[in-house]
């Protein structure tokens, strides 16, 4: 990733005193026209401004200055630094511009709409917004109320569509659990207490069936009284026989 020059007009006042850079050079290394160097050579310009050593403060080294100096048509290049400083997040709301400041109850009319899950502080950390005006804006006491229209934050600017997402994937983790125990403390009605209860017997009862009104037990009987009188026959006919 390529660094910013710090300073570049002091930097170019240094280079132009101590290096023999061309003002093409030095312009492309400090970001400024070929004119304003020229300026600054001729006392023009940056008069007052003092000169800071690039390589002191670890933006250019000795040996990118020669090889410039060297080739007329060499671009120097800021180095890359030794030690990298992680930049501090800011905390607090999220800034929104002044511009777009008005159609904050709009986006929280919307998240208040299309993701109740959502909560209060998600909304404020998506919209940058007060718990008390989206409490506004939910119980319709907005003072002006009558003239909010539901739309959609990521449309107005206000956030990214990757943070709605990512805001909507946390709230709805516990969506389950919870309509589970809403579930669970709700009164039922004798009506479908006892269709709950058939539908758990419904198993038992296809089992029983098999069973009930001597089913499997009559015929069973009918098979035992028929080999008795199957026996009985051949008994007799073979007493005949010896006969």
């Amino acid at each position: 990733m390529s660094q910013s020059l710090l300073m570049p007009k002091a930097t170019a006042v240094w280079l132009v005193d101590n290096t023999a850079l061309s003002f093409d050079q030095i312009a492309a290394f400090c970001t400024l026209h070929p004119l304003e160097v020229q300026g600054i050579a001729d006392g023009d310009v940056a008069s007052g401004i003092m000169g800071v050593n690039p390589i002191q403060n670890g933006q250019l080294t000795r040996e990118e200055i020669e090889k410039a100096e060297a080739d007329p048509s060499y671009r120097m290049k800021v180095s890359e630094p030794k030690v990298r400083v992680a930049a501090v997040k800011r905390k607090g709301p999220r800034y929104t511009p002044i511009s777009r400041r008005n159609e904050r109850p709009n986006a929280i009319k919307w998240l208040v709409r299309n993701h109740p899950e959502l909560k209060d502080a998600q909304i404020m950390r998506l919209v940058g917004t007060t718990k008390s005006t989206i409490e506004s804006v939910r119980e319709n006491t907005h003072w002006n109320a009558a003239n909010l229209t539901a739309m959609d934050p990521v449309t107005l600017g206000l956030c990214s569509q990757i943070d709605l997402d990512l805001e909507v994937k946390r709230a709805s983790k516990d969506a389950p659990a919870q309509a589970e125990f809403n579930e669970g403390t709700t009164l039922l009605t004798a009506e479908e207490a006892l269709a709950r209860a058939n539908a758990r017997l419904a198993p038992e009862g296809e089992g029983g069936f098999d069973g009930e009104g001597g089913g499997h037990g009559a015929s069973a009987a009918d098979d035992e009284l028929d080999a008795d009188s199957v026996f009985a026959k051949l008994k007799s006919l073979k007493s005949d026989n010896e006969e």
